[in-house]
This record gives structure tokens, sequence and C-alpha cells, in this order.
């Protein structure tokens, strides 16, 4: 693990990202800037709260099928957000002991959380951290090569976190550059936050009005991540609707959020 602390000081009093997310969940690691905003965006979308934990489950589900049908054994989870319930690490050292996890994130207040709680849970694996930006690719990249093998297949995670970069062609650029790094038989694993949802869309508008900036896309922009890459079945979808973990109910409930998993040729 890196052995510096983030230089960033931590503001309480100040709404962040993540732990606006993890009150939506039910967690505890938030402060009253973070209710305040999170409440008002309910107010607005109530429907957020069940987006979160659609969001969450498509991510289990992931990495489920990558540690598992795929036989993937190393993760780098980029933008990783505050450790909840069913971790990347939890889930794919589950399935497959030996599974190396690198979380990715330059958040101090998610360090302080992962240096606490996202540690191995098998002697086999290993699980860490990087402190970096995702838009300073070089550097993500030049880290995670201290623990995972790129000459080897890694699952790259991008969970709805490029959303936060406005300009979807820079957004777009991030993903492809970790990709091109990462050798034949990788795989992205990938969703947004969509613009088919009016009343999402606003609810957006009131969280970058409170100093949290997300940028909804269109599924056709969600589906320009996988350019090049080889789909996994049933491709660019709701997030709901992506192998959902109980079938023949009726159709999974509608959420404005899309994504997929693809292979890298």
């Amino acid at each position: 693990m890196p052995d510096h602390e983030p230089a960033v000081t931590i503001r309480y009093d100040v709404a962040q990202s993540a732990r606006i997310w993890n009150y939506w969940m039910g967690g505890k690691d938030n402060y009253p800037a973070d209710r305040a905003a999170g409440e008002a965006v309910l107010e607005q979308y109530p429907e957020m709260a069940e987006l979160a934990k659609a969001c969450r489950q498509f991510i289990i589900r992931t990495v489920r099928y990558l540690a598992g049908e795929a036989g993937v054994r190393q993760f780098l989870d980029i933008g990783t957000g505050l450790p909840t319930m069913q971790n990347t690490h939890e889930v794919a050292q589950g399935l497959a002991p030996d599974s190396r996890v690198v979380y990715v994130d330059n958040d101090p207040v998610v360090l302080a959380h992962a240096r606490a709680l996202l540690t191995n849970t098998t002697p086999e694996g290993v699980t860490t951290y990087v402190d970096a930006d995702y838009n300073d690719t070089s550097l993500l990249i030049a880290d995670a090569r201290n623990v995972l093998n790129f000459n080897e297949p890694i699952a790259v995670m991008f969970m709805g976190v490029l959303g936060h970069t406005e300009d979807f062609e820079r957004a777009l650029g991030i993903a492809r550059r970790v990709m091109d790094a990462v050798p034949s038989g990788s795989y992205l694993a990938q969703y947004e936050g969509t613009d088919t949802s009016r009343a999402y869309v606003e609810a957006c508008a009131t969280e970058k009005d409170l100093g949290v900036a997300y940028y909804p896309r269109s599924p056709e922009q969600v589906a320009a991540y996988f350019e090049g890459l080889k789909l996994v079945e049933p491709g660019v979808v709701e997030i709901n609707a992506w192998r959902p973990a109980v079938v023949g109910d009726g159709p999974p409930r509608a959420v404005p959020a899309y994504g997929g998993v693809a292979r890298k040729p």
C-alpha cells in the first residue's frame, strides 16, 4: 500500500459525492452537509436511493460474472467510493480466493476508510488501494503495475464515476487509455447514469448546485465506451436488465442508468 498520506484536507462541512452516495445507501459514513444535500435531491427525485442500490447490485453481478464465468483474477476498480456492502474484493475473493484487487480513488475520506476496511478476505488474495485521480491515467497505471500483472487479463471497472467529468470526449479518452494499457482478454465493466429520465436529470442539476457535479449521458454515449470490445450478453442495457438475479417475475424496474461488460480482443 502507499505509505503517504493524502494531501487534501477533509471538509466535513461541505457535501461530498461519496458520502452523499453512502447516505442514500443507508450507510453511516456521512455528515450533516452530506445528509442535507442527499435529502434535497431525494425531495426532487425520491427514486435516487433505489437507483443507488440498483447500481451496487449491478456491480455485484458484474464482479460475480468476471470472477466466476469469465475467470478473471485481477480487478482495477477506479473511483471506488466509500466501502459499502459486498465490495469488489469481497465478491471476487469469495468466488476466487486468489483474486488481486486494486481500488483507485483520490478522495481523502475514501482513502481513510480504505485503510481500515478494504483488507483481504482470503490469505491467498491481495487487496490494496492507489491514491490517484483518474484524470492522471499514467500515474494510475504505474501504481497499479506494482500490484497487478499487466501481462494477464485485468477487469477494469468504471462504475458510475466518469459522469463527474463534464466533457464526454475527455471521459471517453480516460477509459480508452486505461483499456489500451491492459492486455488482450481483459474486460471493461462500466455504467453511467443516463438522461433517460427528466426527473433524474433535474436531480443531477440540483446536485451540481450543491457543489457535486454529475453529468448524465445518453445510452448511446455509454455504449461508446465499449467500442472495439466484444460485449458480453445482453450488451449495453439498463443496469437492472443486465443478468438480473431474479428472472421470471416480469421485466425489471426501469432505472436511469445503463451499463455493460465487454472483453478486449
